[in-house]
């Protein structure tokens, strides 16, 4: 008995409850305690008797109660030098907190609600002598020689909470009454190399807030109130809904803010502006802040920067309830080192894969998940479903997919190994992207998948059954990068560079494409989006408020990063607020009003978003025009083109106003200007918006109808068909197409009409891309 007493004591000993708490005896019930320091101790059972233990060993209490044969409730009176009797439950007088079918699923890899089995859950067991409320503390570590609970109810002791191992599960389980929500803890572990190791939680739902490193209990308490956007969101397929994105960097969006906070003034800024989605820079817990979450120690925790798991669901809820769905980024490729988290968890590689090949991750000095491991393909899909059943979000952004699909992803040669068919693919991760894809979209109607991917892999948004990844939306890089190629170039040069933008419809219909312009591109010495464009502070801004709604015609959800929306001038930093004192320079407020303007009308025409990822949805008025800057297209919300809802778009990015471009349309009859980017310049030129032109019974631009309209340097505008229910002004006169020439007021010869040529063949790009056609 000394030498389990020993082993106990000094962490070695693997199933303290054989040891501890109540046994039946030939001569009685033996009851053993562990009271390390303690002076005196004694228990007084159910039936009101009473026993005084003697000191075995190394802080180890016994003593047997004579003829009982059967076990029964008790309370520990201990004394301490204080002289003062303290009362407590025993933590080894419980059973396992986990059934048999738990801990088959956890080994098997297909528990879908692991983080209802596993971390630390506040628990209420009646009994004989009242209710017990405590904490169920359970941990994953198969390689472990012991674990211990350490915390701030036992003076971060470790000899007092020993942990036992649950058959062959590698789960380790001890269930500790009175610890509640709030208390602090971490698991100390005798690794394999019998180095000893204080753990975080992997499976905290809450911890300390940086840099403090502990893990926190947690029992929820918030009441939903956003039943009905989850009613509604079951029977919706965001993928062929509306969705523009802003995207929140929590920290800096308004410095100081608590996730209550943004509950007022993020939602209600979001939602005057009109975005139907905001998208969050990871929420999860991480030990650097200028991370910005993307190196994650908490997967099941969102930071306790900005306040506690409920607060961070009150945010959700307001949003919720204001109509705004909520996206989180996520961050299954790769964690970072610390020694406190997933790192070498049981003394041993564990999370992360043992060869630095392929647990190594070379850019961001971080590991790389053992995705062929069951059990962690199991943490990381359920933490998936943890944050979109949880915590309501309802869709995740998956970061830096690319990485995870190539072995040789950033790895030179003889630093990668292939996979069993000898090839560069990642088909362990390409497994856990399929499975936490089918996973979520199965068990979560109505959510949405995206994935930043900036490689030509195929399928990414095709089905699982079909051999693709099975994500809902894909990041178009491609176009983000070839349009900042384009922006940067002068009004004079972009004609030489026309291809970059009509390039991307080359393969829009491949996948299903979000347009972002996300925070990436407005960081580390990428300077502001304003800051790219050549020409003055009017030319800069006006070039933006074309670009700006030329996206939001273009097939594609979209994304823009906060502060954009303003035209925020300098470059984006973490440690600060965004320049809210932009939107008092009326300049940077016409473009907030632009992009409020481009939402709403966004959200009144499906033929802006209905069919965004099919052709039947996109037609080019004319691709060609590169001598004249311009782009023409029109977007349809029937598939088969015969509802009244098309939008014709017209962008100019030349330094020349057009005046009377004939485009074609599809329609005969009044069409109006629904948008007019150039007035939103303040420099007291009319705009065109509500002006209504009618159409020409003769083709053009392979349209059997046309309208002629006006078209100012460096803008774009929209124009809709009128219906019939519209209260209408008077129509605006249009020059025959055989009328004198224009006086010389008019523009120079650049600024010709659209070609009256038709395109023979899809416009061809002279180059490559950055992205993924």
């Amino acid at each position: 008995m000394s030498g389990a007493i020993a082993a106990l004591v000094q962490g070695r000993h693997q199933q303290p409850h054989d040891l501890l708490g109540q046994h039946l005896e030939d001569g009685g019930l033996r009851i053993r305690v562990l009271k390390p320091m303690a002076g005196q101790v004694r228990v007084r059972f159910e039936d009101g008797e009473e026993l005084s233990l003697a000191h075995e060993a190394e802080g180890v209490f016994s003593a047997v109660r004579p003829d009982v044969d059967t076990t029964m409730d008790y309370r520990v009176l201990t004394t301490w030098g204080d002289g003062v009797e303290h009362e407590s439950d025993d933590p080894y007088r419980f059973a396992p907190t986990l059934g048999e079918m738990d801990l088959h699923l956890v080994n098997e890899g297909r528990h879908e609600q692991l983080w209802t089995v596993l971390g630390a859950r506040v628990q209420t067991y009646p009994g004989p002598m009242g209710n017990v409320t405590g904490t169920s503390f359970a941990v994953w570590a198969p390689r472990a020689k012991a674990v211990r609970v350490i915390g701030d109810f036992n003076g971060w002791d470790g000899r007092i909470h020993p942990m036992r191992l649950i058959g062959r599960s590698g789960v380790w389980e001890l269930f500790i009454p009175g610890v509640g929500a709030g208390s602090i803890y971490k698991f100390e572990i005798r690794g394999a190399d019998d180095v000893v190791r204080a753990k975080a939680d992997p499976m905290a739902r809450r911890t300390e807030c940086p840099p403090n490193t502990g893990s926190v209990v947690e029992d929820s308490h918030h009441q939903w109130g956003d039943d009905d956007w989850m009613d509604r969101r079951q029977e919706s397929n965001p993928h062929n809904g509306p969705m523009s994105v802003y995207e929140v960097h929590l920290g800096s969006w308004r410095q100081g803010s608590s996730y209550r906070d943004l509950a007022e003034h993020l939602v209600n800024y979001v939602k005057d502006l009109g975005f139907t989605h905001v998208e969050f820079l990871p929420v999860m817990e991480h030990p650097y802040g200028p991370s910005w979450g993307y190196q994650v120690t908490g997967y099941y925790a969102p930071t306790a920067r900005f306040g506690d798991p409920d607060d961070f669901k009150y945010l959700v809820d307001v949003l919720h309830q204001n109509g705004i769905g909520v996206i989180l980024d996520w961050v299954p490729g790769h964690f970072p080192r610390d020694a406190f988290a997933l790192a070498r968890f049981d003394g041993l590689a564990l999370y992360e894969h043992p060869d630095p090949r392929r647990g190594d991750q070379p850019d961001w000095g971080t590991h790389v998940f053992d995705f062929g491991r069951r059990e962690v393909r199991n943490f990381l899909v359920a933490n998936a479903l943890y944050w979109l059943e949880e915590f309501h979000a309802d869709g995740l952004r998956v970061d830096a997919v690319a990485s995870m699909l190539y072995l040789d992803y950033s790895r030179a040669d003889g630093q990668w190994i292939p996979n069993i068919h000898g090839g560069r693919e990642h088909l362990e991760a390409i497994g856990l992207l399929q499975e936490a894809n089918a996973t979520a979209y199965k068990r979560v109607p109505g959510i949405v998948t995206i994935a930043e991917e900036s490689t030509s892999w195929p399928g990414v948004t095709k089905s699982t059954d079909s051999g693709g990844l099975g994500f809902g939306l894909k990041w178009n890089m491609g176009w983000m990068n070839d349009w900042l190629r384009y922006l940067k170039e002068s009004p004079v040069n972009r004609q030489y560079h026309h291809n970059l933008i009509t390039f991307s419809i080359m393969y829009a219909f491949g996948e299903n494409y979000l347009l972002p312009i996300s925070h990436d591109e407005v960081v580390h010495g990428k300077g502001s989006l304003p800051g790219k464009i050549p020409g003055s502070k009017q030319e800069k801004l006006a070039t933006l408020r074309a670009f700006l709604a030329h996206m939001w015609g273009q097939p594609g959800k979209q994304l823009l990063f906060m502060g954009l929306e303003f035209a925020q001038q300098s470059e984006w930093a973490d440690g600060r607020s965004l320049d809210w004192w932009l939107l008092e320079d009326p300049a940077h407020y016409r473009v907030h009003n632009l992009v409020k303007e481009l939402n709403r009308i966004y959200r009144e025409h499906k033929a802006l978003w209905a069919f965004d990822s099919e052709p039947a949805g996109f037609e080019w008025i004319d691709a060609d025009d590169k001598g004249g800057n311009t782009f023409s297209f029109l977007r349809f919300g029937e598939h088969d083109r015969s509802g009244e809802d098309v939008v014709a778009v017209i962008a100019n990015y030349s330094g020349q106003d057009k005046e009377w471009v004939r485009i074609g349309v599809p329609r005969g009859g009044d069409w109006k200007v629904i948008l007019d980017t150039s007035g939103f310049e303040g420099d007291g030129r009319a705009s065109q918006a509500d002006v209504v032109v009618t159409a020409v019974d003769e083709h053009w631009n392979n349209q059997p109808h046309h309208v002629t309209v006006r078209v100012a340097a460096l803008s774009t505008l929209y124009l809709a068909p009128v219906t019939h229910t519209e209260t209408l002004p008077a129509p605006e006169s249009q020059p025959e197409p055989e009328s004198e020439p224009a006086p010389e007021s008019e523009p120079a010869p650049e600024s010709v009409p659209l070609s009256e040529s038709e395109p023979e063949t899809a416009p061809v790009r002279d180059g490559g891309t950055d992205g993924n056609a």
